[in-house]
This record gives C-alpha cells, sequence and structure tokens, in this order.
C-alpha cells in the first residue's frame, strides 16, 4: 500500500503509524496486525479529511489524575524500564493538578508549576539524623525537568489517544541545567578504593573499571550470561535496549570465577537470596577509607570508558559501551593525566624526528609617524 512508510515495527512486534495530514501528525501504536494498522491509517485521514479544522469531534472531559494513572499503566510501565520515575513525577504533577481537567491545563499553569516546584524543598527523611548543616536543600532544576519531561510525554499520548486536541506544554521552556562535573580516578586512587573496598564489593568495583558497565547492568548479571569458554559477558537488558557483549580481561575472569556460582545472580545477598540492589553504603564507606572525595559510582563507568579511549578506536569504546552513537561515547571520555599535553608533545617530535621544523615567519608590523612628530 502508499501507506507503507508510515508504518514501523517496535521491538514487541506491533505496529507503529507515524503520519501527517492536513498539518497534523498522528502517532499511535496499534497491535501485531499489519493489515490492521494499514486500515486504522486509511481510517484517520478519512476522518481528518472529512473534518479538516478539527470541529466535528470534541475530545472528551477526562481529569489529569485518571489520565496519569492510564498513562504509568498503559504507556509507561509498557514501554520504559524507568516507569518507577514517571511514577515519582507524576505524583508531584497530579498534587498540583489535582481536580482539573486536561482541557483546562494551560502553558501559564505549567509555568506557574515551575515556579513552585523551584520553591519546593527536598523533604529530609530522618531530620535528627540529617548530615546537611545548611538545612534541607532545595528541589534541583534536573528533578523538575525530568517532571517536565514527563508531563509532556503524558500529555502528548492524550493527543494521541484523542482526549486532548494539543498539548500545552509543548513549548514550555526547561530550566538550564549545570554541567555535571565527572570524576576520573588516578591509577593511584583506583588502587586506595580498591584496597579499601569490602569484599563484597570489590568484585563489583572491578567489574565495573574493567568493563564499564553500568552500576544496573552489574547488580542485575546473571550467571547465565557469563560465559567462561568463550571470554565474554552478555548484557541482555540495557539501558539503551540493546543487548551487548563485553569481553572480559584477564583480572575479571579470575574474580568472578572465584566467586559462588551455584545461585541465580552474580551479586546476590546471602540471607534474601535476591540479587542485590544498591551497594551506595559500601561504596561511600570505601571512598571514605580511602580518602577519595566527590565520587559516584557512575564516575567508575568515565573512569573505564576514558582509559580505554587511550587504547582503542571510538567505535570500539562506543560497542563495549552500548552506546547509540559516537557523540554519546565522547561525553564519556576525557583527558587523562595529561594526555593532551603529551600528545601535543608528540606532534612535536614528530617534527623534530624528520627535520622538517616549522619555519619562523617575521612579522613587520607597519609604523605610522605622526605629522606632528619632531
Amino acid at each position: 500500500m502508499g501507506d507503507e512508510k508510515n508504518l514501523k515495527r517496535d521491538d514487541q512486534g506491533r505496529w507503529r503509524i507515524d503520519f501527517r495530514c492536513k498539518g497534523r501528525r498522528i502517532i499511535r501504536v496499534v497491535g501485531p496486525s499489519k493489515r490492521e494498522a494499514e486500515a486504522e491509517i486509511v481510517r484517520l485521514k478519512g476522518e481528518i479529511l472529512r473534518d479538516p479544522y478539527g470541529f466535528g469531534k470534541k475530545a472528551p472531559e477526562v481529569l489529569f489524575d485518571d489520565h496519569a494513572k492510564e498513562f504509568l499503566e498503559l504507556y509507561s510501565k509498557q514501554n520504559k524500564r524507568s516507569w518507577s520515575r514517571d511514577e515519582t513525577s507524576l505524583d508531584h504533577l497530579k498534587e498540583f493538578f489535582k481536580g482539573k481537567y486536561l482541557s483546562e491545563i494551560t502553558a501559564e499553569q505549567i509555568e506557574k508549576y515551575k515556579a513552585k516546584r523551584r520553591a519546593d524543598l527536598v523533604p529530609t527523611r530522618n531530620k535528627k539524623k540529617s548530615k546537611n548543616p545548611e538545612g534541607p536543600r532545595i528541589v534541583s532544576p534536573s528533578t523538575i525537568n525530568r517532571e517536565l519531561t514527563c508531563l509532556k510525554t503524558c500529555l502528548n499520548r492524550a493527543v494521541d489517544w484523542e482526549k486532548l486536541g494539543r498539548n500545552p506544554a509543548a513549548r514550555v521552556k526547561k530550566f538550564r541545567e549545570p554541567n555535571a562535573k565527572e570524576r576520573i580516578l588516578t591509577i593511584i586512587e583506583t588502587d586506595r578504593l580498591l584496597a579499601e573496598a569490602s569484599e563484597d564489593l570489590r568484585p563489583v568495583l572491578v567489574v565495573a573499571l574493567n568493563t564499564g558497565m553500568r552500576k544496573s547492568e552489574i547488580l542485575s548479571l546473571r550467571w547465565k550470561d557469563v560465559d567462561f569458554i568463550k571470554g565474554f559477558i552478555h548484557v541482555a537488558d540495557s539501558k539503551s535496549g540493546r543487548s551487548r557483549d563485553i569481553p572480559m580481561n584477564g583480572l575479571v575472569f579470575e574474580t568472578l570465577h572465584a566467586l559462588d556460582r551455584s545461585r541465580e545472580f552474580v551479586f546476590e545477598n546471602p540471607e534474601t537470596k535476591a540479587r542485590v540492589l544498591d551497594v551506595k553504603t559500601a561504596f561511600k564507606g570505601a571512598c571514605r577509607r580511602a580518602g577519595i572525595s566527590d565520587l559516584r559510582f557512575h564516575d567508575l563507568r568515565h573512569t573505564a570508558l576514558s582509559w580505554l579511549a587511550k587504547y582503542v578506536s571510538l567505535v570500539t569504546v562506543m560497542k563495549i559501551a552500548g552506546h547509540s552513537s559516537i557523540q554519546m561515547t565522547m561525553r564519556y571520555c576525557h583527558d587523562i593525566e595529561g594526555d593532551m599535553q603529551r600528545g601535543v608533545q608528540k606532534l612535536g617530535e614528530v617534527f623534530e624526528k624528520s627535520g622538517k621544523k616549522p619555519e619562523r615567519v617575521e612579522i613587520r608590523v607597519p609604523v605610522t609617524i605622526s605629522k606632528t612628530a619632531h
């Protein structure tokens, strides 16, 4: 059919339609039948052509609370690994837009939501044990931006599901976020960190620093995905949705080979028989004992990928990291211990060995003599 280019199949085998007609863009997931998807395109185009200005059909009045619940269940939980983040964002959004119909939400009200959240304070779980001498922190711009992204996506689905005529959040701007400071460990710092890590934490750090894997990928790793014969780790459930195989070096091989392989997960809690959910407390303790400050676990990924970039191409780093583009990989690769300085120094050595030193250019500046000079 002529609508072939408007069809695309997703990872779950469902047909997704995406087309424009009379200035309107329609995006919708239909189902596993391609014929039904083609028929849906024809039907929707017919409706638009019969009613080009959208006056014939009025969107139903739907409360934001009800749509948010449906959005979470039908869209976020079905399509996003990070749906719990949407759930948290929607809790704040529902508190502000409670009792309002979708048609009542305006761009001005969304700006008021931004201002209100900018003045909010982050609640302290235990005020008596709070270690922040300056008191409660304000909500960060990045947190509010995630909530705005969630709101835009939520309202886009309302438009797609014919509950709303247009998205009032489409042109609402996000806050400017400060660039995050990446902390790249030196070899000496790495040795100190591993030396001060607990027996349970050390294998996690070894894998992180020698593979560049994300924390979630490491902690959810199963023994069935570790191939000691071929020497690689299979990452099946990655952030990008793509699986990849990461070769093991000798240190990773020996470290994992020494662990108990009678359980399902590589890093498993022996008491609960479930995988380890986080290593935040143990990691902070190891950093404190090693005298290393301002280090996040994610910085271990930055460190590993930056080291890799010294020895292999960016394409190889991209494949190991599981990135979808070189641009993303470049964000993770940083100058280590003066690599840039040594790089330009090497260029100078090349010129000296070749005997072709750049010629010195003499620049003469014309002198203007004033007529009044004597």
